[in-house]
């Protein structure tokens, strides 16, 4: 299995080096083939964190015309909101990160039970604190992912996880991915790590179509396991069985974009989203799929916390983070404060910079 370093509490960058994608197919046997669900997706959240270091564009983030007008609304309720939104946030984040410096396999395999939703719930948090520094105060999830959809296509991220798809299904559009089309590879039998940026933008773009096909499912079934919702033949007025096109094209409206949040949102364990039962047995890298979530959910994490600095002020952002509990105060927070968030807020603007690396 592919080893890497175990990630450190206080990196500046929050990221360890990417590890080197196997040279050979893996064995067929019966542990390989019951693995195979849990390595396609570790490929997908792989694919997420070598994208990100790929691109290297955090920084870019102080240079989009959107940044440097973005001001937000600053009232006593909101700033309490904020505080407790970016408290549960970096706490769960905080969680996530102490589970990946335990050098236990056995260990790693059964936390994936709790690292996988606090990845998700540390980046829902810190959304929400994006969305509350602007006057939205919103906890209903489908909103938060529809308002958070809106921003990825307004150019609010950068290039590194501001990729989407749309369109109804088996008509998507990726959009964001140039490489991806060039890089696919369809029905490929290795279950290989992309080691290249194309390969990455093709892993990303078939995890954007298959946590698309899972909204439209849902909501499709959600709508016609309900007798009051669902569609029926005009004919015969029995519950239809197959939608048209047409029919189709109203269920991705409803929808929406799919983006980065909805990937991670894959992470969420609930009665309806039992993604994790397929990592029982697996034989997989774990470490590597931890540090590739601290990886992506500090880099998600530093783009909102990015724009919250630019509302606040960088003086009332640091006050904000000298409330914390000490644990989180002394921790990644602070760390990245200094040497992420600050630095982005004090960049000189010169009007000879190129324009911001988002993609068309």
């Amino acid at each position: 299995m592919t080893q890497i370093t175990s990630v450190s509490m206080h990196s500046p960058t929050d990221q360890a080096p990417l590890a080197t994608a196997p040279t050979g197919a893996l064995p067929h046997d019966e542990n390989w083939r019951r693995s195979i669900p849990a390595q396609v997706f570790l490929n997908h959240f792989f694919a997420m964190d070598y994208h990100i270091q790929h691109q290297n564009d955090l920084l870019d983030v102080a240079k989009f015309p959107v940044f440097q007008q973005f001001y937000g609304r600053h009232t006593d309720d909101t700033r309490r909101a904020l505080e407790k939104l970016l408290l549960n946030s970096w706490s769960a984040e905080y969680a996530l990160r102490i589970t990946p410096v335990v050098n236990d396999e056995q260990y790693l395999q059964s936390s994936l039970h709790w690292t996988f939703p606090q990845a998700y719930y540390s980046a829902l948090f810190s959304a929400r604190a994006f969305l509350a520094v602007q006057g939205v105060n919103v906890s209903n999830e489908e909103i938060i992912r529809k308002r958070i959809g809106n921003m990825v296509v307004r150019g609010y991220y950068p290039a590194s996880i501001g990729y989407y798809a749309l369109g109804p299904i088996n008509s998507y559009r990726i959009q964001r991915l140039p490489m991806a089309k060039r890089f696919a590879v369809p029905g490929r039998s290795e279950l290989l790590l992309p080691s290249r940026a194309g390969s990455a933008q093709a892993e990303l773009a078939q995890f954007l179509k298959t946590t698309r096909d899972q909204r439209v499912r849902a909501l499709r079934n959600a709508i016609q396991n309900n007798p009051k919702t669902a569609l029926r033949s005009p004919k015969t007025g029995e519950i239809l069985q197959k939608f048209s096109v047409e029919q189709y094209k109203q269920l991705a409206k409803q929808i929406g974009y799919t983006t980065y949040f909805d990937m991670l949102s894959r992470l969420r364990i609930s009665s309806t989203n039992r993604e994790i039962e397929r990592f029982v047995d697996s034989e997989i890298d774990v470490k590597l799929f931890h540090q590739s979530l601290v990886n992506i959910v500090s880099h998600v994490n530093s783009v909102h916390e990015a724009y919250i600095a630019k509302s606040l002020g960088m003086m009332a952002y640091r006050q904000l983070v000298a409330k914390l509990p000490s644990y989180l105060q002394e921790s990644f927070v602070r760390e990245r404060m200094n040497t992420i968030i600050a630095p982005m807020l004090e960049q000189p603007q010169q009007d000879d910079e190129p324009a911001y690396r988002m993609a068309a």
